[in-house]
């Protein structure tokens, strides 16, 4: 750091700007330069997969950053689902939002989500970027999908609200995203600037429909998405929009928490412009807090905070601005749990693991099962094959393990799994002869019918031979081509559903499918 920052680093400017910013780091340890800058204001930390080694490792992490800047915020990434930090090793212990709309019983999803926060307490962190608030209307979304309660406004709306209500419960900050909707899109707001061309009543009427639940349901925090509403603003998207942020969710939903960023250096916000000067007109849009992405840079940091004061300077900003969102996110750290001096419950010391809420069977029953899929396994000593369909995880998933897979691995019995020749297939793959595959056959991935390669795999084991059923752990589409079995999820409880299930199809002698 240079000499004019040090002299400045406690000027108000500064540390109002400092306090807008939400960076992250790689590794288990906290940075020099980031706990330095938490007792210069920063706003806080997003952590990420990369960040957690085990539940003592986690709690030493977050109780550092918070004795450095008692005023921040710790946030993270759990979903209660295939979005998962806390689990990333091994898979979420929880049934993931779309199973939970199918469950469709609003008390058990707030009590998923109790035990969520339970988790994220006894861990030290102050605020989770969930629920994901968005309708998942396009079967075709490569970013929502599974992550959305469902397809359904206001069923979206009631589990969203119940979400909030369960996580706040435990005293964690709670985040509806991705404001004002990303369910219809078919573009990844990661990767490109996704466009949904509907009319502001379209969105009344459906996307807007989950955000005023959760504004009613006490949110603290909602987190915007980066994609362009052409009917509402036709240059900028909603994150960067002063008409969406301002005018809508502070004006027509009368919000008055903290606007969180999804991360700036996704292509949707700063594809174009830079992270700088995304920063500055995020600001001015009516965001406070700004999420800047993963494995952050110091320089990234010092970048913004010196575009933000240029912009001040030149009067493209105002610091009234700046201050407001400053005080907006100090007042949401002081909400904060206090640390725990020790994990509650029955959480163990590894994962903060608690008892599921739901049974494996109660898994199941959210399933979608085609009349006589389960037939093939009957009087079968087990599977013969397993087809794994690796496709690119979205950036928000990542690589966390997935399914029966990573419930394979944490599990003390080997099941059929453990049995079965697994094949791997990726998009680059072959998969040989069907016919010479050991039966009977399952394809275990998600969102099938969205690969082509997948789509020609089953294809081609379907023209060989009829021991073969597919089971789709993503979003399937709505003819359900490709999905025998749609769980809607890939977490590992999902996995472990899906274990027995089939475990269960192999021991009996009649299988009825209802």
């Amino acid at each position: 750091m240079s000499d004019e920052t040090s002299a400045a680093a406690d000027t108000g400017l500064r540390r109002d700007i400092l306090t807008t910013l939400l960076p992250a780091f790689d590794g288990p340890v906290a940075p020099e330069w980031v706990l330095r800058l938490l007792g210069q204001g920063l706003g806080g930390v997003c952590l990420f997969g990369s960040n957690v080694v085990d539940a003592a490792q986690l709690r030493a992490l977050t109780a550092s950053l918070r004795e450095a800047g008692p005023e921040s915020v710790v946030a993270i990434d759990e979903e209660g689902g295939d979005v998962t930090r806390l689990y990333y090793d091994r898979g979420a212990p929880y049934p993931g939002n779309a199973v939970l709309g199918r469950i469709d019983d609003v008390d058990v999803t707030e009590r998923v989500a109790r035990t969520v926060g339970e988790a994220l307490a006894d861990a030290g962190v102050t605020l989770t970027f969930a629920p994901d608030a968005d309708a998942n209307s396009n079967a075709d979304n490569p970013v929502i999908g599974v992550r959305s309660f469902g397809a359904d406004p206001e069923l979206v709306a009631r589990h969203t609200a119940a979400w909030v209500r369960g996580v706040q419960s435990t005293g964690v900050g709670a985040s509806a995203k991705h404001f004002p909707g990303h369910g219809d899109t078919n573009t990844d707001s990661h990767l490109a600037l996704p466009v949904v061309d509907v009319p502001l009543a379209t969105l009344r009427s459906r996307e807007l429909v989950p955000f005023r639940a959760a504004v009613a349901a006490g949110t603290r925090t909602i987190m915007t998405s980066h994609i362009l509403l052409p009917h509402l603003d036709r240059e900028l998207p909603a994150t960067l929009s002063p008409h969406i942020l301002h005018g809508l969710l502070r004006g027509e939903l009368g919000f008055e928490g903290v606007i969180v960023t999804d991360a700036l250096d996704m292509q949707g916000a700063s594809g174009g412009r830079g992270i700088p000067e995304a920063a500055v007109l995020a600001l001015a849009a009516g965001c406070d807090l700004l999420c800047i992405g993963a494995d952050v840079a110091e320089s990234t940091v010092e970048a913004i905070v010196l575009a933000v004061e240029a912009a001040v300077a030149s009067g493209r900003l105002d610091e009234a601005r700046v201050a407001e969102a400053a005080a907006h996110v100090r007042a949401l750290a002081a909400t904060a749990p206090a640390l725990r001096a020790e994990v509650q419950g029955d959480a163990s010391p590894d994962g903060f693991e608690a008892a599921p809420v739901l049974s494996s069977a109660d898994i199941a029953r959210a399933f979608e099962v085609r009349d006589g899929t389960l037939a093939a396994l009957e009087g079968a000593a087990s599977v013969g094959t397993v087809i794994r369909i690796d496709t690119v995880a979205n950036i928000a998933i990542g690589v966390a393990p997935w399914g029966p897979f990573a419930a394979e691995t944490v599990s003390a019995t080997p099941s059929w799994l453990s049995r079965a020749t697994i094949v791997g297939l990726a998009e680059d793959g072959s998969l040989g002869d069907p016919a010479a595959l050991a039966g009977p056959v399952l394809v275990i991935g998600k969102d099938l019918h969205r690969h082509p390669f997948a789509v020609s795999a089953i294809d081609a084991l379907r023209a060989a031979r009829s021991d073969v059923a597919t089971i789709d752990l993503g979003w399937p589409s709505d003819d359900r081509a490709y999905a025998d079995i749609a769980t809607f999820g890939a977490s590992r409880l999902v996995g472990e559903s899906v274990i027995d299930l089939v475990a269960d199809a192999l021991a009996a002698d009649q299988v009825v499918v209802a």
